[in-house]
């Protein structure tokens, strides 16, 4: 009998270690199909947040992904980062970001992203975050971005051996 619940005891730790974290189901919106909606957990008081996602345009005309929103965060954007001389800039895709037909834009860490700003909670592993995006043609779309551990570097936690970048306290480059 003490075998037994040993057993039961770890069966939910067993479950949880080896368990596949749920993906987000394919959204369909005009001739767009949006899948692997996900975002990475932050620290208690961060203020933004970055969410990632793929488009499909499978349509025969060009659509636009121009914003969004959601109560999670005070503004949504659409960001690029790129990478100049060494240098990594970001900006705000102030005309939005066009899903020409026929092809895929994925919005992914070190590219193109959504910038959640004025974050009213910290985003916490295992969550769901509802989103509003809103497209030039398909109009708006509601989604969930499935949280994801702190650095993740792909929908299930995967870091993908990529560098973690942290900010010093004073962002001269003093230490933590």
């Amino acid at each position: 009998m003490k075998k037994l619940s040993s057993i039961i005891t770890f069966a939910p730790l067993l479950i949880a270690l080896f368990a596949v974290p749920a993906q987000a189901e394919d959204i369909k919106a005009g001739d767009l199909v949006i899948s692997q909606a996900w975002s990475r957990a932050t620290p208690s008081g961060a203020k933004v947040a970055g969410g990632y996602l793929t488009i499909e345009n499978k349509g025969s005309s060009p659509d636009r992904l121009v914003g969004g929103s959601g109560d999670v965060a005070g503004k949504l954007e659409v960001h690029e980062m790129t990478t100049e001389n060494g240098v990594m800039k970001m900006r705000s895709l102030e005309q939005g970001l066009v899903i020409e037909p026929g092809k895929t834009v994925k919005l992914a860490p070190g590219g193109y992203h959504l910038m959640m700003f004025d974050l009213k909670n910290p985003l916490k592993q295992g969550d769901k975050v509802p989103v509003t995006l809103e497209f030039e043609k398909a109009g708006k779309v509601t989604l969930s971005l499935d949280v994801q551990a702190v650095g993740a570097q792909a929908p299930g936690g995967d870091h993908g051996g990529h560098m973690e970048m942290k900010k010093s306290p004073d962002h001269s480059g003093g230490k933590m």
